[in-house]
């Protein structure tokens, strides 16, 4: 793999995560006939497949996975060894069905995004693609340069490994990327989203069962992470073919975090966006699935974290504190994994999933692009074919 220095874009060839790459009549992992062979989701308008997807203008891929509709009780029961309060009480939730990341976001998909700032900067000075009131909508703020990468590579960069330490902000953002010039909606899951693609029908503490003695045979944490984020991918996946479920490292989803749990949600008919706690605040927020530094219990299906912007950001000595970036532990275990709908939403409604949502996140956003340290970039399908040519001319 090479970069271009100037522009700080990642270009040449790298291995690939799968060597199918299922392109339907319809739209990519969407195919009209029953295949023969290989895990596949049946819907009223066609048969879901796993497929591996180049990022447009890029040679980096990844991966989805198709997970079916079904209904399952959100939570763990108070009979689960080592359940904690606020992962109840269980509430019944009908899911439609998604594709969701066979892996975990890696540093050479996260690294291609961050490389959008200093394309950002450049198309910027040369009033290149502006961004104005018409076209604010299809832009977003790419992640600044690391305050400090010495923290956040400390425990290793490889092109395999989990990105880690961006925040909820930053991950959304990536989505809207990924989005705008794929053509697919792309998000991060809702909290019920996110444990019932773990358990994968199962009501078991573990994808795998209940005894947490298994647990190395499917997942990173800390009796066998020797102290680090691990390559996505080997261990052995759930039963949807999803790796990394359990451990590795903990994952964004869109939710608020409430002590009470799901108190709120008893008594009502759910879904998985219905069933979503939209956040009011600049944290807490919802990750789940544990990482390399829990024990097996952080890592249980229904186990949850709270993030907590301040303690995360202990060290950052900017004002005010970056929208994109946390600077101390437990970042360095905190990632995240796509989802995407099978039904998308209309476009007008999709700023919830992937932009600033609540004052104090826009105002820190706000305040860093009036200073500089901060730039806004229109992203739609032109994008890539913009960036080339501005290599070119570089």
């Amino acid at each position: 793999m090479t970069i271009n220095r100037k522009l700080g874009v990642f270009t040449g060839s790298i291995l690939l995560l799968s060597t199918a790459v299922v392109n339907g009549d319809e739209t990519f992992g969407l195919v009209k006939e029953k295949p023969t062979e290989g895990r596949y989701v049946e819907t009223d308008r066609g048969f879901m497949v796993p497929y591996t997807r180049t990022i447009p203008g890029t040679d980096v891929t990844f991966s989805m996975e198709p997970i079916p509709g079904g209904t399952f009780l959100l939570g763990s029961p108070n009979s689960e060894i080592d359940r904690k309060d606020d992962e109840g009480p269980q509430v019944e939730v009908t899911i439609e069905p998604f594709w969701m990341g066979k892996y975990e976001v890696t540093w050479h998909e996260y690294k291609y995004f961050m490389s959008l700032y200093t394309v950002f900067k450049e198309f910027e000075s040369q009033k290149v693609r502006p961004v104005n009131d018409a076209t604010k909508i299809d832009a977003i703020t790419a992640p600044t340069e690391l305050y400090d990468p010495s923290f956040t590579f400390e425990l290793g960069e490889d092109p395999q490994q989990p990105a880690v330490t961006m925040t909820q902000y930053a991950a959304k953002q990536y989505t809207k990327w990924l989005a705008a010039i794929t053509g697919n909606q792309y998000r991060l899951p809702g909290e019920a989203e996110w444990e019932y693609a773990c358990r994968a029908g199962t009501s078991t503490a573990f994808h795998f069962g209940d005894d947490a003695g298994s647990l190395s045979d499917y997942g990173w944490f800390y009796d066998n992470a020797d102290e680090s984020p691990q390559i996505v991918g080997q261990k052995k996946p759930n039963p949807w073919g999803l790796y990394d479920m359990h451990g590795n490292v903990w994952e964004w989803c869109l939710d608020e975090y409430a002590e009470e749990g799901y108190t709120r949600l008893v008594g009502k008919q759910l879904n998985g966006l219905s069933a979503i706690a939209w956040p009011t605040k600049a944290f807490p927020r919802v990750l789940r699935g544990g990482s390399w530094d829990d024990d097996a219990t952080g890592c249980r299906a229904a186990s949850r974290l709270a993030s907590h912007d301040i303690d995360w950001k202990a060290q950052d000595p900017n004002l005010p504190l970056s929208p994109w970036w946390f600077t101390d532990d437990p970042a360095r275990g905190v990632g995240f994994r796509l989802l995407r709908p099978l039904n998308e939403l209309p476009k007008k409604e999709m700023s919830k999933f992937w932009d600033a949502d609540v004052e104090d996140i826009k105002f820190d956003v706000q305040i860093r692009l009036e200073e500089g340290r901060g730039v806004l970039g229109i992203v739609d399908e032109k994008l890539p074919n913009a960036i080339k040519e501005l290599e070119g001319a570089n």
